[in-house]
């Protein structure tokens, strides 16, 4: 491969940037060196020296470069994690096989934005948006997206937003400080483990599985459900006004072992509701989505997108005494009727094959609502209000974590808590529009400790 050094201090970019002392002195010089427009057939290595890279020599539009896995775009700080910072952002279109590895992004505004990309690999990286970024980071359109011992945070709507993103994870990183949910998969996103996450100090919530897209926005053919095969495993989720968890249009997604505190502040700890689906305006697309066999029309947002094959298992849920959900425990939505124009078919359940056991809840009083509401009736043989009742330890066992205030999530006698249930794995009978099936990873639990 073809090392580029970069210095922003000692550099100039009339070098031919093939050592420290031969280093270009702009992130675009650097750039420009990477061919456009073809598969490379020959890897780029962009070395950044320790220091500052001002927005003005920054890359106005990262696009059309084309790594392989033989040959691929790495940017990397040369003197360690977070030594090289820009304050300029990434916004990227038409990149494959690109990698940025300890260099962070720290400005007032979104910092990392990819569209029909594939193969992007950020790691070791701190990406703040200050307070004036919409979004932090945001993937859309793309396929195996993995983020790594990350530090993404400030957004007034989310940290993480991932809008059509299928393979790939985010794992051992924190998300925190936005306004809307910490960290979403929506629009048709799929096959996505988190785990090993920190996530705290949001709006409307912690991780949710699906929420609600533009239909034009999906890509085929996942252009039914909100998000497909998504695992939400051993995070620990803290301060979030809303629920910390939540599956929105969801098929196939496993929460297990995750640990929440303080949440829920507004209404309820976890919710299990209907995916929104609307045409933002690129009705040509909507109707073609549509014709089909996707679920939308060129209407309005409406929500009307089910969950099937949901399992929220073997969880710890702690809300201290002045900390516990205003209203429930939950929110289960009952059974709508959507339009026939979307053509999902009627009614439209949230709670189909939907498994909540194995939980420990400490929230609010003994009484404190089950908040089920119409969903989880008594006639849904995998959940209802008995088995719920049963199959969870409500207001019966406190964890007494270790030293929450002091990032230690772990129980400090974990043999008060019940014997967890076992997993269970995906199930891919008939969906709509046929999609790859894919296999649940296994994640075993940790310590519940924070992320590092």
């Amino acid at each position: 491969g073809i090392d580029v050094w970069v210095d922003p201090v000692a550099g100039d970019d009339s070098h031919d940037g093939s050592s420290r002392d031969q280093a270009l002195r702009t992130v675009d010089a650097g750039w420009q060196r990477i061919p456009s427009g073809t598969e490379l057939t020959v890897g780029y290595r962009m070395l950044l020296v320790a220091g500052t890279y001002p927005q003005a020599t920054s890359v106005n539009y990262w696009e059309d470069r084309h790594g392989t896995a033989e040959a691929p775009i790495v940017i990397e700080a040369a003197d360690g994690p977070h030594t090289a910072v820009f304050e300029g952002d990434i916004n990227m279109f038409g990149v494959s096989h690109f990698s940025l590895i300890g260099v962070d992004i720290i400005r007032e505004g979104d910092a990392f934005h990819c569209e029909s990309c594939n193969h992007v690999l950020l790691r070791d990286v701190e990406l703040s948006g200050g307070s004036a970024a919409h979004e932090t980071v945001k993937v859309n359109q793309s396929q195996h997206v993995y983020i790594e011992r990350a530090d993404i945070h400030g957004a007034d709507d989310n940290a993480v937003d991932f809008v059509g993103v299928q393979y790939g994870h985010v794992i051992d990183s924190r998300i925190h400080d936005a306004q809307d949910w910490c960290m979403y998969a929506k629009g048709g996103s799929a096959y996505l483990p988190f785990s090993g996450n920190e996530v705290h100090d949001c709006g409307t919530g912690g991780i949710t599985a699906g929420q609600g897209t533009g239909f034009e926005f999906m890509v085929r053919p996942w252009l039914n459900y909100e998000a497909y095969g998504i695992q939400i495993v051993d995070n620990v989720i803290h301060d979030t006004d809303g629920a910390g968890l939540g599956v929105a249009g969801g098929y196939d997604v496993v929460l297990a072992y995750n640990t929440l505190y303080r949440v829920g502040a507004r209404s309820h700890v976890v919710e299990f509701v209907h995916g929104r689906r609307g045409c933002d305006g690129t009705i040509d697309v909507c109707a073609a989505h549509h014709d089909e066999g996707g679920w939308g029309s060129t209407d309005g947002e409406e929500a009307i997108v089910p969950n099937r094959h949901i399992s929220f298992v073997n969880n710890i849920i702690v809300n201290p005494d002045g900390t516990q959900s205003q209203w429930q425990q939950f929110q289960v939505d009952g059974p709508i009727d959507p339009p026939a124009s979307s053509g999902v078919p009627s009614p439209s359940h949230a709670d189909d094959d939907l498994l909540i056991a194995g939980n420990v809840i400490w929230n609010g009083p003994a009484d404190h609502p089950l908040g089920v509401g119409d969903g989880c009736a008594d006639t849904n043989p995998t959940c209802n209000d008995a088995q719920i009742r049963a199959q969870n330890a409500i207001n019966s066992i406190d964890p007494e974590l270790v030293d929450p205030e002091h990032g230690d999530f772990a129980p400090a006698d974990p043999r008060v808590l019940p014997t967890p249930v076992a997993v269970p794995d995906f199930v891919w009978d008939a969906t709509p529009l046929p999609i790859p099936p894919d296999a649940r990873v296994d994640i075993e639990p940790r310590t519940r400790v924070g992320a590092s």
